[in-house]
């Protein structure tokens, strides 16, 4: 179930657009060399958007303090935005029944794309 519900994803959410909004925002943040951590964020979200269902953020425990300094930054400058697309593209693909898992995808990347620092994806097996 979670393949189909990955391809329909893919094609019709916003997985396909997600990923190429995301993984054009890591390649930015790799041209300038101290924005090289939001990148690495980046290209995460940019993964975890094209194939969300079965899988999950967790924290990483070895996150120090400047993952945190650093997450505060990213809320500052693109998270609270970023978040706020996913939020309201949720509650547009909630309004019908086929869209209600694509709505809950977005609404699961909402704290990955406010906090992404000092986390990881992982498969829910």
């Amino acid at each position: 179930m979670r393949l189909i519900l990955n391809i329909l994803w893919f094609i019709f959410g916003s997985g396909f657009l997600l990923g190429i909004g995301y993984g054009i925002a890591a390649l930015l943040c790799f041209a300038l060399v101290v924005t090289i951590p939001f990148g690495v964020a980046a290209m995460r979200l940019a993964v975890y958007s094209l194939w969300p269902f079965g899988r999950t953020v967790v924290d990483r425990r070895d996150a120090g303090v400047a993952s945190g300094i650093a997450n505060i930054l990213w809320l500052v400058l693109f998270g609270w935005w970023i978040a706020l697309a996913h939020v309201t593209a949720g509650i547009a693909q909630c309004v019908t029944i086929i869209g209600i898992p694509f709505g809950i995808a977005n609404f699961k990347l909402v704290p990955a794309a406010l906090w992404p620092l000092g986390r990881e994806i992982v498969d829910l097996d």
